[in-house]
């Protein structure tokens, strides 16, 4: 997706919404794509200084709500582009005004057809009931298009296609580490877990809980990391493991403090990041990179770590109960 089709494809759509000049970026996802939607959030607010909000389908779909949404950009994220609900809210949108934009792996989905204009992540057959190529797929397509938004023609600028051209390397590197199956056998009996990472690491946090939830059927809670502080911070312990996602930059910074509080209540944690942090038992090793590049590398030992843990508990990750790979919600 860096380079030929796929990328010109994802320039054209950024150029285009780049000269609309929406006022404010509503995004609508549900379950992993809901995930890569928050990211995109944290993305568009920062990089593009727009206000953003998380669209609430069922405001739409159950209470028959028809927001003014004239001047936004509406995306709809959807790996399968086949949910009701969603094709709903982008339906309502654009009949409001909205600038509609699907993010899909199916370009020839109700919900792309549904949009104004539909990105394609390209990812091919997903094979996992438990998306997570395409996860990856949606955050790269995401980054690619608001990066593209912000330059004004489309593209990214130099620096960052320097930058984007090197984390596929970076993304095997990462794959060939081992350290996830070994966490799988320390926490094969664990009765529940806790995520948790902020700003861009939020929405690793909330998709590592997901995917421990669907495949091991770990009861799995994700919080920012100003949230746990807020609170929940008193249910860890020794016997409650945390995950904790700290990369570079501000939101790594102050994930640094929540894990030396854990670390003081004795609570079993260990940080996906390049670098050792106090108050932590462990550390899943994954390249520094930009902090806004980061959930593209940090995802990929925690997918191992669901993997893993499902087998390691007897489970079966390739046919989780009550999965399917196409949900459809009202």
């Amino acid at each position: 997706m860096l380079e030929g089709e796929p990328a010109k494809a994802i320039a054209e759509v950024a150029a285009k919404v780049a000269e609309h000049r929406p006022k404010h970026v509503v995004f609508v996802g549900r379950g992993t794509s809901d995930h890569a939607a928050l990211y995109g959030a944290y993305l568009t607010e920062i990089r593009l200084g727009i206000p953003v909000g998380l669209a609430s389908p069922s405001a739409i779909t159950l209470y028959g709500a028809r927001p003014d949404l004239a001047g936004a950009l509406v995306v709809g994220v959807s790996q399968s582009g086949g949910s009701p609900d969603l094709t709903e809210v982008l339906k309502v949108a654009r009949e409001s005004g909205a600038l509609t934009l699907a993010v899909t792996n199916n370009p020839a989905s109700t919900l792309a057809t549904t949009a104004e204009l539909s990105v394609d992540v390209a990812a091919g057959h997903e094979r996992a009931v438990a998306a997570t190529k395409t996860y990856t797929a949606e955050l790269l397509a995401l980054l690619l298009l608001v990066e593209g938004i912000r330059n004004g023609d489309g593209t990214p600028a130099a620096e960052e296609r320097e930058a984007l051209a090197k984390l596929p390397e970076l993304a095997e590197r990462t794959l060939g580490e081992h350290g996830a199956d070994e966490l799988a056998q320390r926490y094969r009996f664990a009765s529940r877990l806790v995520t948790t990472g902020r700003g861009y690491a939020y929405p690793t946090a909330r998709e590592t809980a997901l995917k421990l939830m669907e495949t091991s059927y770990l009861p799995a809670l994700a919080f920012s990391g100003a949230d746990l502080l807020h609170g929940p911070l008193a249910m860890t312990d020794p016997d409650v493991p945390v995950v904790a996602v700290v990369g570079s930059g501000p939101g790594g910074s102050s994930m640094a403090d929540v894990v030396t509080r854990l670390g003081e209540r004795r609570a079993d944690v260990v940080t996906i990041g390049a670098h050792d942090i106090a108050g932590a038992s462990g550390r899943l090793a994954v390249p520094e990179v930009d902090e806004r590049y980061a959930p593209l590398l940090d995802i990929l030992p925690l997918q191992k770590l669901a993997l893993s843990l499902a087998l390691a508990r007897g489970e079966d990750p390739d046919a989780p109960r009550g999965l399917k790979k196409v949900t459809a919600t009202l």
